[in-house]
């Protein structure tokens, strides 16, 4: 099953979370789990809001988290998620480049004449003759 697929009606998500409907109302409403909609504005959650409601569950209860410090623990974890995909964006992106890169510097060399030698760190000196 799709972990984003938005399968579950409130009450079989609240049985699988092993919470009261009306608690998942209110983490809708603090933005803590926010379900998806269906045509007539019932909320429809997935497997991975349901695993998230645990996880509340868990921080709350277990380690004595205010819900406030939850959406803040949330919102640091969707932060972290999103940098890492767009750190993987670049790195791709990145190895794109070096590969195209190199092509045109093989190009490059390729294309130079076998007569002339590139000088590196070389000096202009312009020379004026002397006038008496």
């Amino acid at each position: 099953m799709d972990e984003d697929a938005e399968v579950f009606v409130i009450s079989v998500a609240a049985e699988l979370a092993g919470m009261h409907p009306q608690t998942l109302r209110q983490y809708d409403r603090l933005g803590l789990v926010t379900p998806g909609r269906a045509g007539g504005g019932g909320r429809r959650y997935s497997p991975r809001d349901v695993a998230l409601l645990r996880e509340v569950q868990r921080l709350s209860q277990e380690e004595g988290v205010s819900l406030a410090g939850i959406k803040r623990i949330i919102d640091l974890e969707n932060q972290v998620q999103a940098l890492r995909a767009r750190l993987a964006e670049l790195t791709d992106e990145l190895g794109r480049t070096k590969v195209a890169l190199a092509g045109a510097h093989e190009a490059a060399v390729a294309g130079m004449r076998r007569d002339l030698v590139p000088v590196r760190d070389a000096q202009l000196l312009v020379w004026k003759p002397y006038r008496r």
